[in-house]
């Protein structure tokens, strides 16, 4: 019998990677402001190591009033000018501007959808189990993701490639990707 082991992105001396891996990741959580902040920290992390994000998120869950749509959504330039000011945060003014967008746009998919989870659950409807051997049999993208990508972007959002929905839907679960071998796998 293969001996179990976490999947290899989380194997470190870093205990914040190993917390989120092991609690987090892959682990379905349809809370609007858990969605909204792991699109946010998603689309921060674009071009970063996740790590760095990891340790600049309770930084971030200040700063974007604990990532309740409705309060980051007030936010305007002074706001923007602000956080920009802020080295214990990602200071890149497309993604701080992509992050209020979207804000917005989550409250406008609230009002059509009931929810942002509702929304989601037109594209992926129930958590993806995939069975994955090795890290390099996770996709970075998939079909999914791809078309949820037009339609974000028709619908008002910012920042939110295929690539970093696909890592946004295995955040919150309804992709999990952990290796076959991993203790922390769901298998649904």
């Amino acid at each position: 019998m293969q001996e179990k082991e976490r999947c290899p992105w989380s194997s470190s001396t870093d205990s914040l990677m190993e917390q989120y891996h092991d609690h987090e990741w892959g682990k379905l959580n349809l809370d609007e402001s858990y969605l909204y902040e792991m699109l946010t920290l998603e689309l921060f992390q674009s071009g970063l190591n996740w790590s760095v994000i990891l340790h600049k998120r309770e930084n971030f869950r200040r700063d974007f009033h604990n990532f309740i749509p409705a309060e980051v959504a007030q936010m305007d330039e002074n706001d923007i000018n602000d956080l920009m000011q802020d080295s214990s945060i990602v200071r890149n003014r497309q993604k701080i501007t992509a992050a209020i967008k979207n804000a917005r746009a989550i409250l406008i998919i609230d009002a059509t959808y009931g929810n942002f989870a509702h929304y989601l659950q037109t594209f992926c409807k129930t958590p993806i189990v995939h069975h994955p051997l090795t890290q390099e049999d996770v996709p970075s993208t998939n079909k999914i993701a791809q078309k949820m990508a037009k339609q974000m972007k028709k619908d008002g959002f910012s920042f939110v490639g295929p690539v970093i929905l696909y890592s946004f839907l295995q955040a919150v679960g309804l992709i999990n990707d952990h290796l076959e071998n991993c203790p922390f796998k769901y298998h649904g």
